[in-house]
């Protein structure tokens, strides 16, 4: 989320009432969280396993809840609560506004678009040429939907990303302050779900095809030119390439890179990045080839073992 260059971290920490590390006239244009931070950016780590990857990220300044050396060209906003802090300048940027009406505020869609009834559109929603919304979808605050886009009835788009922090007193969300970005030429099944993105973008490339009942996690970029079949679900902060196809049911951990034109079987659970070009199969997924000689021994198995008796 980008809030301009007229906030500097001395502003921010003082705001916070928190203590500065560093340059306090250093200016915050944006606040993001860590797998999607920009140079300018403010992040927040608030446990010492993950303190390097904070300090040497893109981010330039960091709020976290020990006073650790600087690195150069950055600097350090020392908070006891990080994560609750971060949520404070979230929501102080980007508040929550209520909408009483089908149709928000600062909305530009175009004439040609096509709005079934009972579609719900949010503020600050832009709506391309020939789209097409079935009834019943939702289309969340900031989101972009490019020309010739289907999207089909009961679809959520741009609902809370799914981030919580567990506290003693239970699950404390992480307020969303992203959007959703369709490219042209996307079609996109009923009852699909795709959450805006926690602080950046969750973006569905050119020409994707996505089934019935797929979920897409909060920040997850796909490429151009993909096939979604029906149950797939992805986590957060997947990125996927161009030309990948996922059959029925496969399923995505969080931080997975998927290259170009990888083929991914149905039911098959994704653990760890893939690369591109090669198809895969099983939980967690391998080469398919291997997969198959896995499953082919493993039926042999009982075989061997009845004739060491």
């Amino acid at each position: 989320m980008k809030i301009g260059n007229t906030h500097t971290v001395g502003e921010i920490a003082a705001f916070l009432g928190c203590t500065v590390v560093g340059n306090p006239d250093q200016l915050v244009t944006g606040i993001n969280e860590i797998h999607r931070v920009e140079p300018g950016d403010l992040v927040f780590v608030d446990h010492p396993k993950y303190y390097d990857k904070a300090l040497n990220s893109a981010a330039t300044t960091i709020l976290i809840d020990a006073e650790v050396q600087c690195p150069e060209g950055k600097s350090l906003i020392v908070s006891q609560s990080p994560f609750d802090d971060y949520n404070r300048l979230t929501k102080k940027f980007h508040p929550y506004r209520p909408q009483m009406t089908m149709t928000g505020e600062n909305c530009i869609i175009a004439d040609s678009a096509h709005l079934s009834p009972n579609c719900f559109i949010g503020q600050d929603v832009e709506i391309g040429e020939n789209v097409i919304i079935h009834p019943g979808a939702y289309i969340g605050d900031g989101t972009i939907i490019e020309e010739n886009v289907i999207i089909g009835p009961n679809v959520v788009i741009g609902h809370y990303a799914f981030y919580y922090k567990r506290k003693p007193t239970g699950y404390d969300r992480m307020h969303s302050c992203g959007y959703v970005h369709i490219e042209k030429n996307v079609e996109i099944g009923a009852l699909c779900t795709i959450d805006a993105g926690v602080s950046a973008i969750t973006r569905i490339g050119e020409g994707t095809k996505i089934d019935n009942h797929v979920h897409i996690g909060h920040d997850t970029v796909i490429g151009k030119d993909c096939l979604l079949a029906a149950g797939v679900g992805l986590a957060g902060c997947v990125n996927v390439g161009e030309r990948v196809t996922l059959w029925g049911q496969v399923g995505c951990a969080s931080d997975i890179t998927i290259g170009d034109q990888a083929i991914v079987l149905a039911q098959s659970g994704i653990a760890k990045s893939l690369e591109g070009g090669k198809t895969y199969f099983g939980s967690p997924c391998t080469e398919v080839k291997q997969a198959y000689r896995e499953m082919a021994a493993l039926r042999r198995l009982p075989g061997m073992l009845d004739q060491m008796k």
